[in-house]
């Protein structure tokens, strides 16, 4: 059985002109969302195997803030470009490539293709995947690269802790 966790990176700022796309920050909304959701999961879940984060700043600061709060090393924090992607394509790419050794994951990515994915592989359909939602889907499959529709176990965003 494998479990993976989706998290849509944290709000991210406008403010700032003339910096590309990828290397947008969190607002501080956003950082405060990201620490929220982050203490949450850690008192829910157990820890996951690996944690993976595609290299936009938003979306990799989101992964960093809740390495800290579950205490994994950001050493063995993943990077992956290709998860800067707004498809569905690469993400899940992404969790079919994850070595077998890893009985669950947590993916840091963007909307769209997190979207997509969760409506794909889970078993409930979800609209819209709000900015730091986490989705929880479990699979029966033994290997990451065999994964097809799985079980929804978790889906939560901010606002249901305020």
């Amino acid at each position: 059985m494998k479990t993976l966790y989706i998290v849509r990176h944290a709000k991210s700022s406008w403010e700032y002109s003339g910096i590309k796309d990828i290397d947008r920050p969190l607002k501080k909304r956003g950082i405060k969302d990201a620490h929220l959701m982050a203490k949450f999961i850690s008192k829910e879940i157990e820890k996951p195997d690996v944690f993976v984060s595609s290299s936009a700043n938003r979306a990799l600061h989101t992964g960093i803030i809740f390495c800290e709060n579950l205490g994994y090393p950001l050493a063995n924090l993943q990077i992956k470009k290709q998860l800067y992607s707004f498809s569905d394509g690469y993400l899940v790419k992404t969790v079919k490539a994850l070595d077998d050794s890893f009985n669950s994951a947590i993916i840091f990515s963007h909307d769209h293709g997190i979207n997509s994915f969760v409506n794909k592989f889970g078993s409930t359909p979800i609209s819209h995947v709000a900015t730091c939602g986490i989705i929880g889907i479990q699979f029966e499959d033994k290997h990451w690269k065999n994964i097809k529709k799985g079980k929804t176990i978790l889906v939560d965003f901010p606002k249901n802790h305020k």
